[in-house]
């Protein structure tokens, strides 16, 4: 693993979440896919990171959770927080790549994926995801989605440089549908998915990252990247965010 990598895992390990959402906005998507609780319902998170999302979607569905990354270090401590939480026997880890699930055909009746699905493009990891699931069964992901669709040019440059596959909602709903699914529902997140859970905690481990790291000039690279993509998000907050969307696997 290279040591841009290792610099990231770093940064990132202790936090509660690795990327924008909230349990509220979690909450939501559950209210839109109207799943029912039960004991025996199988749920896979795709790119769980460290839990945050797992472990609200445990707690509400009260089934068996898989809990998928490929990063070692982030299923470590998500282990570690699911015994402090009580939610152990209900979760499991599996260390997979998300283009290479280690699962049989029809296996969950809820995929989730927060903030991760970019990793393999969001129509390709529609498309590989969709075996996975029972007929009739629930996919909610979010994804980065433009708001509008005129854009500040410094805001479209620095998303179309770091992800190409950014678009309209319209487009990823169609996506959706092209890949096999009905959509149930949409939403964005707000500005306090961004900023209060996620890029605030962010800033205020910096120092401490820092520390960790002898101010190094890849820390401090890394560092000053994260604090240009905030103000980048400040500034154009009404122009883009992470959109959540809600489908249901149709039959074959």
């Amino acid at each position: 693993m290279s040591d841009d990598m290792q610099l990231l895992i770093d940064l990132h390990l202790r936090n509660v979440r690795q990327g924008p959402g909230s349990d509220s906005a979690t909450e939501m998507a559950l209210a839109l896919a109207e799943v029912q609780a039960q004991a025996g319902l199988q749920v896979a998170d795709i790119g769980c990171g460290t839990g945050a999302a797992t472990f609200c979607l445990a707690r509400h569905l009260g089934g068996m959770v898989t809990a998928v990354d490929f990063l070692p270090d982030f299923l470590t401590e998500l282990n570690k927080r699911a015994e402090r939480l009580g939610l152990a026997e209900q979760i499991r880890t599996v260390e997979a790549s998300m283009d290479a699930l280690p699962f049989e055909d029809a296996s969950f009746d809820v995929i989730w994926s927060e903030g991760a699905i970019y990793n393999m493009g969001f129509a390709d990891g529609l498309k590989a995801w969709r075996r996975f699931l029972k007929p009739g069964g629930v996919l909610a992901v979010s994804e980065l989605t433009w708001l509008t669709e005129q854009r500040p040019e410094p805001l479209t440059r620095h998303w179309n440089d770091a992800y190409p596959e950014v678009a309209t909602a319209g487009q990823k709903i169609r996506d959706m549908e092209t890949a096999g699914y009905a959509p149930i529902g949409y939403f964005p997140l707000g500005t306090e998915s961004w900023m209060d859970t996620y890029y605030r905690p962010l800033q205020q481990s910096f120092a401490d990252f820092l520390d960790r790291h002898d101010h190094s000039e890849q820390a401090k690279a890394l560092v000053n990247a994260e604090q240009a993509e905030i103000a980048l998000y400040e500034t154009y907050s009404d122009y883009v965010s992470y959109g959540f969307y809600v489908a249901r696997r149709l039959p074959d």
